[in-house]
C-alpha cells in the first residue's frame, strides 16, 4: 500500500500564491512519475502538471508560466508552486503517484491518489 498525504491548500486572493506538498509513504521501491490533478465543481478531473523521476515535466496550458512542479526523490515528495492564482484555479487538487512496490518478495506496480486539498481563489 502507498499513502499520499497532501498539504498546503487554502483560501487566497486573486494574484496570490500557494504551495502544495504531497508526501508518499509505504513499501515503495521506486516512483516513476508524480503529478497534480484538479477537479472543480461540475467538471472532470484534469491534469495540472506531472514530473518524472529524472525531472521531465509537463504542465497544462492553462497554468503554464504560473505553476511549477518539482519533486524531492529522497523524500518521495512532490510540490506544486502556484503563483498569480485566478478564481478559475479554484478546485480540489489531487496528488498522484505511479511506481513500484516491494513486499513479500514481489514487485507490484501502483497508481495511488491523495485525499485532495481544497484551493479556493476569491476576493
Amino acid at each position: 500500500q502507498v499513502q499520499l498525504v497532501e498539504s498546503g491548500g487554502g483560501l487566497v486572493q486573486p494574484g496570490g500564491s500557494l504551495r502544495l506538498s504531497c508526501a508518499a509513504s509505504g513499501s515503495i521501491a521506486s516512483i516513476s512519475a508524480m503529478g497534480w490533478y484538479r477537479q472543480a465543481p461540475g467538471k472532470q478531473r484534469e491534469l495540472v502538471a506531472s514530473i518524472t523521476r529524472v525531472g521531465t515535466t509537463s504542465t497544462a496550458d492553462s497554468v503554464k508560466g504560473r505553476f511549477t512542479i518539482s519533486r524531492d526523490n529522497g523524500k518521495n515528495t512532490v510540490y506544486l508552486e502556484m503563483n498569480s492564482l485566478k478564481p478559475e484555479d479554484t478546485a480540489v487538487y489531487y496528488c498522484n503517484a505511479k511506481g513500484t512496490l516491494f513486499g513479500g518478495g514481489i514487485y507490484r506496480n501502483f497508481d495511488s491518489w491523495g485525499q485532495g486539498a481544497q484551493v479556493s481563489v476569491s476576493s
